[in-house]
C-alpha cells in the first residue's frame, strides 16, 4: 500500500515580519525540520483571501481559475480544480477539507473553491467577530483532529483557519492579533498530534505544509501592494524537503505542485499548473 499523505494548513492573513516576536514553536519546529520562507505575491494577483487561496490549492495563476475577489462569481475553479477534488475524480484518491469561510466550502458566494472532496466538513463562524471566529476555528481544529487522528485513509487534506484574519480586520496588527497567531499556532500542534499519534503512523510517509495567504498593514486590512500586504509565506516538511535548505522564489502555486510531487503523481500536461515543487 502506497505510504504517501499530505496536510495542508491554511492559516489566513499571518504577517511573516512579526513571527520571529511571537511564540510559534510548532512553525518554529517545521521551519527546523524544512524550511520557512516568503511568498510575494505577483503584480496580477489581489492581496485577497480569494484569489490567493485559490492560487495556492488549484496551482494556477488567477488569469486562469478566475477568481479575483471574496466573491468567486465568473470562476473558471471547473477547468482548473482544487488539488482535493482533483485527486479525489482523477485519481481515486481519498481526499479531506475542512474549515469556516463560506466561499472556500458553500455554494455561496460563487463558490465553492473546494468542489468535490471525498470528505468535506463546513463549521460556520456565528458572526463576524473575532471571539465568533476564535470559536469556529476551535471547531475546525477539533474536527481536524477527529478526523485526522482516527486512522481513516485520507491521501491529501486542507484545513483552513480564519481568525488571524478576522482580529487584524477588526483590531490591527496589535497585541490581540500576536494572541491571534500564537493560538493558531497551538491548534497547529494540536492537528499535527493527531497526524503523529495515527495508529497506523509507522506505515505512513507525511508531508505537511502550512501556508499564508497575506498579510496586513499595520492599522489592519490588505488588498493593496504594501511589503506587509504582498509579503506571505509557506512553512513545510516531509520526505525529499531537505532541512534548512531554503527554496527561492516560492509562488503560492508551488503548493498545489508540491502535494502532486509528494504523492507521486505527475500532473498531466493539459492540467497547465504554474507552480513547481518545493524540491
Amino acid at each position: 500500500m502506497d505510504s504517501r499523505r499530505v496536510l495542508v494548513v491554511g492559516i489566513d492573513g499571518v504577517r511573516l515580519d512579526l513571527l520571529p516576536l511571537l511564540d510559534t514553536p510548532h512553525l518554529d519546529e517545521l521551519a527546523k525540520t524544512g524550511f520557512l520562507a516568503p511568498v510575494e505575491i505577483d503584480d496580477a494577483t489581489p492581496t485577497m483571501s480569494g484569489p490567493c487561496w485559490a492560487t495556492v490549492v488549484t496551482g494556477v495563476s488567477v488569469a486562469k481559475h478566475g477568481v479575483w475577489g471574496n466573491r468567486f462569481d465568473g470562476h473558471r475553479l471547473d477547468l482548473f480544480p482544487d488539488f482535493t477534488t482533483r485527486l479525489a475524480a482523477e485519481h481515486r484518491l481519498k481526499t479531506f477539507a475542512v474549515g469556516g469561510w463560506e466561499p472556500m466550502f458553500l455554494a455561496r458566494q460563487g463558490g465553492p473553491l473546494f468542489a468535490a472532496p471525498s470528505r468535506l466538513s463546513y463549521l460556520a463562524a456565528a458572526a463576524d467577530t473575532t471571539e465568533a471566529w476564535e470559536e469556529c476555528d476551535e471547531q475546525v481544529t477539533a474536527e481536524a483532529v477527529r478526523i485526522l487522528g482516527s486512522g481513516e485513509l485520507l491521501h491529501a487534506s486542507f484545513v483552513y483557519l480564519g481568525a488571524v484574519d478576522e482580529t487584524g480586520h477588526l483590531l490591527g496588527c496589535g497585541p490581540a492579533y500576536h494572541r491571534a497567531v500564537e493560538t493558531a499556532d497551538r491548534r497547529l500542534g494540536r492537528i499535527l498530534t493527531a497526524v503523529r499519534d495515527r495508529a497506523c503512523a509507522d506505515t505512513e510517509e507525511w508531508t505537511v505544509i502550512v501556508v499564508t495567504d497575506h498579510g496586513h498593514r499595520d492599522e489592519g486590512g490588505h488588498g493593496g501592494r504594501s511589503p506587509q500586504e504582498r509579503t506571505a509565506w509557506i512553512a513545510a516538511a516531509g520526505p525529499g524537503i531537505a532541512p534548512g535548505t531554503t527554496p527561492e522564489n516560492l509562488r503560492h502555486a508551488d503548493v498545489a505542485a508540491t502535494v502532486y510531487r509528494a504523492l507521486g503523481i505527475t500532473p498531466d500536461p493539459h492540467w497547465t499548473l504554474d507552480g513547481t515543487p518545493f524540491a
